[in-house]
């Protein structure tokens, strides 16, 4: 079976992830691909397959006779998606021998065109897979678990050499908890590569340092009539708050290793609110900088209005694993490597997000991410292409190469 094939079938699972959920998984529903996957691997003929009581689902594939002392490696890619849009299982359409113009996106009104994407000029002639307009594809990240998997079972029915290998399917990275529980023992890999980024040439070891800023009004709520000196409407408070953030450090306005303040969503009325933000910032002095102007916000809030008015929650998610490649650069050269013998010019980018390989590197393994061959994540305009996913299946096969060479 072929990465598109897969990509396809696990795209018809509900997996979407629940940030306001406790558990985890954050949404049962990811159990059914998470068991979907665990069938397929023992099927395929991977060992050790596992899956554990929150949705991570682990297989190895044993080193070929004589490469057993070969570094051991590992690759994984989440089941979860974001939640945009209409949910439940994503409706796709396949386009082949794409001719280089827009593509409408079934009946939406939606169309992929160049002009807002330039990338789709070098995609002419592909299979293009889309979504009808409606919602994510979910290619983020089922191609990356359908690559890794096309890869596992090319290795198993060829006699291509190759060190010991490890995989791992897990839940809720899109909501940040990913890497969370993933137990590095079982994994059993020195060295960890995800499979969660867009352009297959693209390498990334550098991630922003990440909190997530939750604030909770709570309002004064009196007749509007005799309100003078006593109403304190928590919804206006809410937008006060919204203005006190430095403009022009937005996502809109940044790019490259300019960090910002993102406002998610907001909610209330006259009598509680609730407002929630994401912070983000390459740069570790001016990550906790932006973290500070929120507890001024905060400070200056409850001075004009009262103790109590605004209550700030400030919770760490992820910091930049560039410190933590660094010091393995063996992992970057291997990457390298890999994509320039598919014959493609690596680049390097810093990536304006996170993946599990950001907190698998503080917890000790060190894990670059790599392309899937997707593009226009988290949102309608999703894509991929039947040969873009072949490439990245090819990158995955020379890093082991790589590998199994040293």
């Amino acid at each position: 079976m072929e990465a598109y094939e897969r990509l396809i079938r696990y795209i018809g699972f509900d997996t979407v992830s629940d940030e306001e959920s406790e558990t985890t998984p954050s949404t049962a529903k990811q159990f059914d691909l998470a068991r979907e996957l665990e069938r397929e691997m023992r099927e395929m003929g991977l060992q050790d397959v596992y899956l554990d009581d929150h949705a991570y689902v682990y297989g190895k594939l044993p080193a070929t006779p004589g490469y057993e002392n070969k570094t051991p490696i590992g690759f994984i890619a989440h089941l979860d998606t974001v939640t945009t849009g209409k949910n439940g299982p994503a409706a796709y359409q396949i386009i082949p021998n794409y001719d280089g113009g827009a593509v409408a996106l079934g009946e939406s009104g939606n169309s992929l065109s160049p002009e807002m994407f330039p990338h789709l000029k070098d995609m002419v002639g592909e299979t293009l897979i889309t979504t009808d307009g409606t919602m994510v594809l979910g290619a983020d990240d089922k191609a990356g678990i359908a690559e890794i998997l096309t890869m596992c079972e090319h290795l198993l029915h060829s006699d291509r050499p190759h060190g010991p290998i490890s995989v791992c399917f897990t839940p809720d990275e899109e909501i940040g908890h990913g890497a969370a529980l993933l137990d590095l023992e079982r994994f059993g890999a020195k060295f960890g590569y995800t499979a969660d980024g867009s352009a297959v040439h693209e390498i990334e070891s550098e991630t922003f340092n990440a909190a997530a800023a939750k604030w909770e009004i709570r309002g004064v709520s009196v007749h509007p009539g005799s309100a003078k000196d006593v109403m304190v409407n928590a919804a206006r408070v809410a937008t006060e708050i919204d203005h006190m953030v430095p403009a022009g450090e937005r996502p809109r306005d940044t790019e490259g290793r300019e960090g910002f303040y993102h406002l998610t969503d907001m909610s209330g009325d006259v009598s509680h609110a609730k407002i929630n933000y994401i912070i983000r910032d390459h740069d570790a002095v001016m990550f906790e900088k932006r973290k500070q102007v929120m507890r001024d916000v905060e400070k200056a809030i409850n001075e004009r209005y009262g103790v109590g008015t605004a209550t700030l929650t400030l919770v760490d998610q992820y910091r930049n694993m560039a410190e933590i490649i660094a010091q393995y650069p063996e992992t970057v050269e291997a990457a390298f490597d890999a994509v320039r013998s598919i014959g493609l010019q690596p680049v390097s980018n810093p990536i304006r997000g996170g993946t599990d390989g950001a907190q698998l590197s503080f917890r000790g393994l060190p894990c670059p991410n790599l392309g899937t061959g997707g593009y226009s994540f988290h949102g309608p305009f999703e894509h991929t292409s039947v040969q873009q996913m072949d490439k990245a299946v090819q990158v995955l096969e020379a890093i082991v190469d790589w590998f199994a060479k040293r």
